[in-house]
């Protein structure tokens, strides 16, 4: 039986912010409200993008979107206003999609806050159509291809 060669990519799969929330992000109980984690989570995600040259506006040039089909997310502790929060996002999967593993941390303690994880598809610009392969623009930018 013949052994696949598995390509690894040659660019950092990992990329890591540090944020404090704001009074504005705080719920009636003195604590971020949930639904600005994932405003966090956008932040190291496109962070991550960044990293290697394919943020928002690089795809929408290549002719792809990339919405998020899934969004799994575990708060484990709360956070609070003025606290020191690392955030970090790491490409796990990107073989016919992109999955972005991410965990909110206490920067000061290591404490866990959030662990989640977004699934994104590419989806052709021009035609509507979600993508059943990896574009090979995104190969590229990974340097699965040269």
């Amino acid at each position: 039986m013949p052994v696949e060669h598995v390509i690894e990519p040659t660019v950092a799969l990992v990329a890591e912010i540090e944020l404090s929330p704001a009074f504005h992000d705080l719920d009636p109980m003195d604590v971020v409200w949930h639904g600005h984690t994932l405003k966090y989570l956008e932040l190291a995600r496109c962070a991550l993008l960044q990293s290697f040259d394919y943020d928002y506006p690089q795809m929408r040039a290549s002719g792809y979107v990339w919405p998020i089909v899934d969004l799994r997310c575990k708060y484990v502790r709360s956070a609070r206003y003025g606290q020191r929060l690392r955030v970090r996002a790491e490409l796990t999967e990107w073989d016919m999609r992109m999955r972005i593993d991410y965990v909110i941390r206490d920067a000061g303690t290591d404490e866990v806050i959030t662990r989640a994880h977004t699934l994104q598809v590419a989806v052709e610009i021009a035609s509507g159509e979600m993508c059943y392969a990896t574009p090979e623009v995104f190969r590229r930018r990974l340097g699965l291809i040269a």
